[in-house]
């Protein structure tokens, strides 16, 4: 049952992997790669170049701004609407609420970035609310100080539904004998939330934060991509994005394959750190 899902990860995560070698080189398309006599090597020189960038200090704290914000927001928001609505006991209220909640996910970013674009505009929805408070229409879209929650609300809005689901699989999964045993014992609902719910969920959120902060300086690329403008580089420029711009754009192969491998290598070290916390201070881990 295992074997395509090994192949189809294997064909398409790690074979394309030798194609880092071309970090470490001068690489022009067509030219080859692998060999050792023809491909113009330059060691760290693009690793060097980018870390010695007038934009890295800027791409590394936005990255590590915009990650965090949906880290705060986009980690702990699922956790408390799952606990939330798991107290709720009008189960079609509580169908239909987890329904509504998880549609999002299931939206194209594209459309979701349009329609955000678009309430956003001087005329659009949110101007229209706030000109009811005597706030004048404003083009948020190309305010840099905007950008952040901008960026947080909309990528919450669209996970959180569909990432509670898991919390709610989790919690199916309680032994009910317990909740009984403490509604004889005279524990209330949130006696019962704290004692048997979070820690039966315990081990699911260690996993969550885990992948979570080794994803830390990998935000939403496409995302950021579909919503930042040139006028907010200052706050919105991330990483990703940075990447993209190099590489697709500018066609600067190396360069920006030297960039997203010092965010892999990166992203390894934090998911290696956070799982040893885990499995010290929570005793559960990836590994």
């Amino acid at each position: 049952m295992l074997a395509p899902t090994v192949i189809l990860i294997f064909i398409f995560c790690y074979i394309p992997m030798y194609g880092l070698i071309i970090a470490f080189q001068d690489y022009v398309p067509g030219r080859q790669f692998l060999s050792l006599a023809n491909a113009n090597w330059v060691g760290f020189e693009h690793f060097t170049a980018f870390i010695n960038s007038i934009f890295f200090s800027r791409l590394i704290w936005n990255t590590i701004r915009l990650s965090l914000l949906n880290l705060l927001f986009g980690f702990t928001i699922p956790i408390l609407f799952a606990l939330l609505l798991n107290e709720v006991k009008n189960l079609h209220f509580k169908k239909f609420v987890q329904t509504v909640s998880y549609l999002p996910y299931f939206i194209s970013t594209v459309v979701v970035a349009g329609l955000v674009l678009s309430f956003l505009e001087p005329n659009g929805l949110v101007n229209n609310i706030l000109a009811m408070f005597g706030v004048q229409p404003t083009e948020w879209i190309v305010q840099p100080k905007a950008y952040p929650t901008i960026y947080t609300v909309t990528n919450v809005w669209k996970n959180f539904g569909f990432s509670s689901v898991l919390y709610f699989s989790t919690m199916a999964s309680i032994d009910p004998t317990l909740y009984e045993s403490a509604k004889i014992d005279g524990a209330n609902r949130w006696k019962q939330m704290l004692y048997i719910t979070l820690p039966g969920l315990r081990n699911i959120i260690a996993i969550t934060l885990i992948l979570q902060l080794g994803a830390l300086l990998t935000s939403n690329t496409e995302l950021a991509l579909l919503l930042y403008r040139s006028a907010t580089y200052e706050t919105s420029d991330v990483i990703g994005t940075f990447v993209y711009r190099m590489g697709i754009e500018q066609g600067k192969y190396s360069y920006s394959t030297a960039v997203g491998l010092f965010l892999s290598i990166i992203g390894f070290g934090l998911t290696f750190v956070a799982n040893k916390v885990s499995n010290k201070f929570a005793g559960y881990g990836l590994w």
